[in-house]
């Protein structure tokens, strides 16, 4: 989402885990958002007067606690193990990572027990924003930074720093890339395979999706249907969207994982007269891109790197410098992803950051 508000409903089950707020390449990401480029790099912006920014060296040792979701689910998992993978990287840090909860009271234990650890920084997903608000104030007055990752917190004050994805973007960029292909077809028809549609970012993504088919007044949409962010849901609502439509151009689906589930409703169905994009960025829809058979044709990224990044983010608050190639002194308070879409043409850049 491009503004940092909590999700409304507080939803702390499974899927209410996903997506709380896809993205820049990872190259642009890590210059943009994480530490590792050194300090007066080539190309780099010159630091401020006094400013030092966070590189590969390694400097004060700096403990993060990281409190991530239950990896129940592709993205979710692939947060968590971007989250280690980076750590692993700098032999100063030290990563504490709790088990992984989407219940909240579970969740804020286990920050709670992070906190009397006396960890140097905190990054945290959590299951519910607004009911974790509190536990995010209580690391912040102890003196220690928190990154919020993804979904937000209710209030700014609850963190140092938030990083997450662009859910309205993620819509929008499906829908432009699907106006573009349909531009020139009279009377064309998309439908739309949503998420849950209790979770605000659902709506986001429908409304960015909605705003960008404005500008194509040769398109309508004749049908959504909301599925469960699972494969049985992708499937079975998919089935009942080609049941009611017997023709149409175009699909955006919201969740690549779901997505599994409608590829399968779409082949059983043997439909192969649209084009379909979906959302995310797993490694199998990359796979199925990449190949060029079948209806998939584009997926509009929400990257699970930023939790890479947000150890970087850590790292750097915990050893009290910038952000490699920014002027400021201090990291920003905000950053919000791009929703790059990955075609044929540019899968290959895109699929390192596939994730199972």
């Amino acid at each position: 989402m491009s503004d940092v508000t909590p999700e409304a409903g507080g939803r702390t089950s499974r899927r209410g885990m996903l997506f709380g707020a896809a993205a820049v390449s990872a190259g642009a990401l890590l210059t943009a958002c994480t530490s590792n480029e050194p300090k007066n790099s080539a190309g780099s912006a010159p630091a401020a007067s006094g400013a030092q920014a966070a590189d590969d060296k390694p400097g004060t040792p700096v403990t993060i606690g990281f409190a991530g979701p239950q990896a129940d689910h592709g993205w979710l998992n692939a947060i968590n193990e971007n989250a280690k993978e980076r750590a692993s990287r700098y032999s100063e840090v030290t990563l504490e990572i709790t088990e992984g909860s989407n219940d909240t009271a579970a969740q804020i234990g286990q920050i709670q027990t992070l906190i009397n650890k006396k960890v140097d920084v905190l990054v945290v997903l959590p299951a519910d924003g607004k009911a974790l608000t509190q536990v995010g104030l209580q690391a912040m007055k102890a003196g220690i930074p928190v990154v919020n990752l993804d979904r937000v917190f209710a209030s700014p004050q609850a963190y140092r720093c938030w990083i997450g994805g662009d859910n309205y973007g993620m819509g929008l960029n499906a829908g432009r890339y699907i106006g573009e292909q349909l531009k020139d077809k009279p009377d064309a028809k998309v439908v739309e395979l949503a998420g849950l549609d209790n979770l605000e970012l659902t709506k986001q993504r429908s409304q960015g999706f909605d705003d960008a088919l404005k500008n194509y007044p040769n398109i309508t949409k004749v049908a959504r249907q909301a599925a469960e962010f699972t494969v049985e849901s992708g499937q079975a609502k998919m089935a009942q969207l080609l049941q009611a439509q017997k023709q149409f151009d175009a699909l955006w689906n919201h969740d690549d994982d779901q997505g599994v589930g409608a590829l399968r409703a779409i082949e059983q169905a043997g439909r192969d007269d649209f084009l379909m994009v979906g959302g995310a960025g797993a490694r199998s829809a990359m796979d199925a891109i990449k190949s060029g058979r079948g209806v998939l044709k584009a997926t509009v990224l929400y990257p699970p790197t930023m939790a890479a990044s947000a150890i970087d983010l850590a790292r750097a608050l915990g050893q009290k410098k910038g952000v490699g190639g920014l002027a400021e002194m201090e990291i920003p308070s905000s950053i919000t992803l791009y929703s790059a879409v990955v075609t044929k043409d540019n899968v290959d850049d895109y699929l390192p950051t596939g994730f199972n």
